[in-house]
């Protein structure tokens, strides 16, 4: 089985929903991806999806989620986007998986910031997460 990747963030509209794109994107079949929001907005922002198209992203298949929508115990890695501590929302054998990674919230801010927040999660999954995953 290959080892699993959830990214977690507040609404799941935006950051955690790029990082799982970007991760399918720059990491391929040696992972599965997926995303979560512990308190969902059931949406994905147009400015993410647009943010994510412009690299050339496939968003098909995204969908905001909670997550108690996604078991976090078949995930080999979470990694939480927040400056928010998520412990409190995981099971007790996940917490030791954790990485906490905080990512500015673009929501509600200009086209640019959702860029420099796709960018900066690219760069995270380039730099750190190729390295444990290839």
């Amino acid at each position: 089985m290959k080892p699993g990747i959830l990214f977690v963030c507040l609404g799941n509209s935006c950051r955690s929903i790029m990082a799982e794109a970007l991760t399918r994107h720059y990491l391929g079949d040696s992972v599965t991806a997926a995303s979560a929001g512990l308190n969902p907005l059931g949406f994905i922002t147009p400015e993410t999806l647009q943010v994510l198209i412009e690299l050339g992203i496939e968003v098909e298949g995204l969908y905001s989620k909670g997550l108690s929508h996604v078991d976090p115990e078949a995930y080999s890695l979470l990694i939480n986007l927040t400056s928010r501590p998520v412990t409190f929302s995981l099971p007790p054998d996940c917490r030791h998986r954790l990485r906490n990674r905080p990512v500015p919230d673009p929501y509600g801010g200009p086209l640019e910031l959702y860029r420099q927040c796709r960018d900066r999660i690219r760069e995270l999954i380039i730099s750190e997460l190729a390295a444990l995953f290839h």
